[in-house]
C-alpha cells in the first residue's frame, strides 16, 4: 500500500488519463456496464474487454480502487478511469471496513448512472455496493480461495474452465465458464518491444532474471512466501553475468526492498523500474521468471517463459493444471529453490505465440448474453 503523501503524487501526476469519464444513460436503451478495476493485473485483462463491449454498442462506466500500482497502469494504457477508494493494508477487521466504506464511496457514481451490469475481478466493494441497489453482479475469479463473500455472493460468476464449479458458489446455476486463462484475454494483443532493455539499461549478453515479490498485504499470503523470496535473490546473487529486475507491489515494499537489499542494487545485480512498465513486455526479454504471485506466473507461462512460483499459499486449480503440464515448477522449501530453478538462456521465439481471441469472445458472449435477458432499465 502506498503511503500518503506518495498515493496524493501519484494521483495528481496520473489525473489527465484517469479523470471520470463523461457517461450518462442518454438512450434508454442502451446498455450501461459498470467495470469496477480492484487490482493491478486487472488492468491488462480488462483493457481488450473494454474495447470489446464498445464494439458492441455497450456504453462503459470506469472506476478504479488506488491500490498497488494500479494508478500507474490506468495511466500506462490509458484508461479513463475515475479513481475511488483505496487499500487498508493486511489486517482483516480493516479489509472489511475498508470495503463497506469504499463501497460507500461508490453508491453515488452508481445511483447517478444506474448501470445495467457491474463487472470486476473481486471487487468485494463493488458487489456490496450494488446489493444495496439491486444492481446486478458478474465477478470473474481465477483463484478459488479468495471468494468466501458470505452474504454479498454475486448474481453471476465467471471463471476458467480448470476451477469446479462447486467451488465457487452455492449456486452452481449461475457460475459460467471460459476456455484457458484470465492471461489469455490479452496476451493476443502483445506486441514486444526491445527498447526496454536501454530503458533498464539491460545487457542482453547477461542472464536476466524478472523477480516479483509475494503480495505480503494480501490475506492469504504465508510468511513462507518471503523466505523462500529471501533465499532465491541470495542464491541468484551468487551467480555470474546476471541480471535479475525486482518489481515491488507497492510504494511500501519498493521502499523495503531498497534499505533490506540495497548492496545487490548498488553492486548493480538488482535493477528496479523506476516507473510502470509493461509486464509482458519485461517477461519475454527474460530468460526465466520467478514471482510470489499467481498473474505473472501465468503470464509468463501464457508466452511460453520458464516460470517458477515462490507462492505458499493455498495453491488454486489454474497454478495445479500447469504445473502438471509442464507450464509452471512450484519451488516449495529452501532446498528446492537451488535445485529446481535452472539459470539458463531461453530460446527465445522470433515472435510470440499468442493463441486465439477465443476466452475475450467467450468473456465478452457471456456478458452480452446477461445483458440481453434483462429488461431496459427506467
Amino acid at each position: 500500500m502506498e503511503d500518503g503523501a506518495r498515493r496524493e503524487q501519484q494521483q495528481q501526476s496520473s489525473a489527465p488519463a484517469v479523470a471520470s469519464p463523461s457517461i450518462g444513460k442518454t438512450n434508454a436503451n442502451k446498455k450501461i456496464v459498470w467495470i469496477d478495476i480492484d487490482n493491478s493485473p486487472h488492468v491488462p485483462f480488462f483493457k481488450p474487454i473494454i474495447r470489446e463491449l464498445k464494439n458492441q454498442g455497450i456504453e462503459l462506466l470506469l472506476t478504479a480502487r488506488d491500490t498497488y500500482q494500479v494508478c500507474d497502469l490506468i495511466g500506462y494504457f490509458n484508461l479513463p478511469c475515475k479513481v475511488i477508494g483505496r487499500h487498508y493494508g493486511k489486517n482483516k477487521l480493516l479489509k472489511v471496513v475498508g470495503n463497506c466504506l469504499r463501497a460507500a464511496e461508490l453508491l453515488p457514481i452508481a445511483i447517478a448512472q444506474r448501470p445495467d451490469l457491474a463487472i470486476s475481478h473481486g471487487s468485494r466493494a463493488q458487489v456490496l455496493a450494488c446489493k444495496s441497489l439491486g444492481i446486478p453482479t458478474l465477478v470473474m475469479h481465477d483463484y478459488e480461495h479468495t471468494t468466501k463473500t458470505g452474504f454479498i455472493e454475486p448474481e453471476w460468476t465467471l471463471i476458467p474452465e480448470v476451477i469446479p464449479n462447486e467451488v465457487m458458489s452455492k449456486r452452481i446455476d449461475r457460475v459460467l465458464k471460459y476456455p484457458g486463462l484470465k492471461e489469455d484475454v490479452y496476451i493476443p494483443q502483445f506486441l514486444p518491444d526491445a527498447s526496454i532493455l536501454d530503458q533498464l539499461e539491460l545487457n542482453a549478453k547477461d542472464l536476466i532474471v524478472t523477480l516479483r515479490p509475494p503480495a505480503t498485504e494480501a490475506h492469504y499470503h504465508n510468511p513462507e512466501s518471503e523466505v523462500l523470496f529471501n533465499e532465491t535473490l541470495r542464491f541468484l546473487a551468487e551467480q555470474p553475468h546476471i541480471r535479475v529486475v525486482v518489481l515491488p507491489r507497492s510504494g511500501k515494499q519498493n521502499e523495503q526492498f531498497r534499505k533490506d537489499w540495497a548492496h545487490l542494487i548498488l553492486s548493480g545485480l538488482v535493477v528496479i523500474p523506476e516507473q510502470a512498465v509493461d509486464g509482458l513486455n519485461m517477461i519475454w526479454f527474460s530468460d526465466l521468471v520467478i514471482s510470489g504471485g499467481g498473474t505473472m506466473n501465468r503470464e509468463a507461462a501464457a508466452l511460453g517463459v520458464p516460470v517458477y512460483s515462490i507462492f505458499r499459499g493455498k495453491i488454486g486449480a489454474v497454478d495445479k493444471y500447469l504445473s502438471e503440464n509442464g507450464r509452471l515448477v512450484l519451488i516449495e522449501n529452501v532446498h528446492e529453490v537451488r535445485t529446481k530453478i535452472h539459470l539458463t538462456r531461453w530460446k527465445r521465439p522470433e515472435r510470440p505465440t499468442n493463441g486465439s481471441a477465443k476466452v475475450l469472445q467467450s468473456i465478452v458472449r457471456n456478458v452480452v448474453s446477461i445483458l440481453e435477458k434483462r429488461q431496459p432499465s427506467n
